[in-house]
C-alpha cells in the first residue's frame, strides 16, 4: 500500500529527537563512527517537513559498513538499500518520529551535498521559505507517489547546490 507523503509544520523538538538518536547510534556502532549529522528538513529551524529524522553516520572506512549494517539491523532498524551508489539507508519505524539513517564512508560526496543544502537553507531564509513552499505544493500533488515527490524536488535541490557552491560569504 502506498505511503501518504505527509509534510508537517516543524517540531521544536526535532533537535531533542536528533540528540537522543544520536547518543543511542554511537553506543550501536561505537568505534567506527567519525560523525553523526542531522540533515534533511527536520534539521532546518522553521522548515515544514515529513516527520522523518534525516541522520548521516560518517563511518571510519567503507570497511566498516557491513559491521555497522548488521548492528543497526539487530537494533531494530529495517535496511532499504544503497541509495545513490554510495550511502547505505536503514528505518526505525518504531521510534516517534521516525528515524532515517544513513551510513556514509569517508570523504561521501552525496553527505557532502546533504550538509551543503542544509547549511544555506539555515543561513538563506528566503531560499528556505521557497522549498518549504514547494515541499507542500509537491506533497499535495503527488500524495502518494514518494519518489514523483522527491524528484520533482531535485531541480530546486541542485539550484541551491549550485549557489551554496558559488557563494563563499556565508557561514559554513
Amino acid at each position: 500500500m502506498p505511503t501518504l507523503v505527509e509534510i508537517v509544520p516543524y517540531d521544536p523538538n526535532w533537535p531533542r529527537d536528533f540528540s537522543s538518536a544520536d547518543t543511542v547510534l554511537r553506543k550501536i556502532l561505537g568505534t567506527s563512527v567519525v560523525a553523526v549529522d542531522h540533515v534533511g528538513s527536520t534539521a532546518i529551524p522553521r522548515m515544514s517537513a515529513k516527520p522523518i529524522i534525516d541522520i548521516d553516520i560518517t563511518l571510519s572506512s567503507l570497511a566498516a559498513v557491513p559491521s555497522a549494517s548488521r548492528k543497526l539491523i539487530d537494533a531494530g532498524y529495517e535496511p532499504r538499500g544503497n541509495r545513490y551508489d554510495d550511502v547505505w539507508a536503514f528505518i526505525l519505524k518504531s521510534s516517534a518520529p521516525k528515524l532515517r539513517v544513513y551510513l556514509c564512508p569517508p570523504q561521501n560526496r552525496t553527505h557532502e551535498r546533504r550538509v551543503m543544502f542544509r547549511d544555506y537553507l539555515r543561513h538563506h531564509d528566503e531560499a528556505a521559505e521557497a522549498y518549504s513552499t514547494l515541499k507542500k505544493q509537491l506533497a499535495e500533488q503527488f500524495p502518494y507517489d514518494g519518489d514523483r515527490y522527491t524528484a520533482e524536488k531535485s531541480m530546486f535541490v541542485q539550484e541551491i547546490l549550485v549557489r551554496a557552491q558559488s557563494e563563499r560569504s556565508w557561514p559554513h
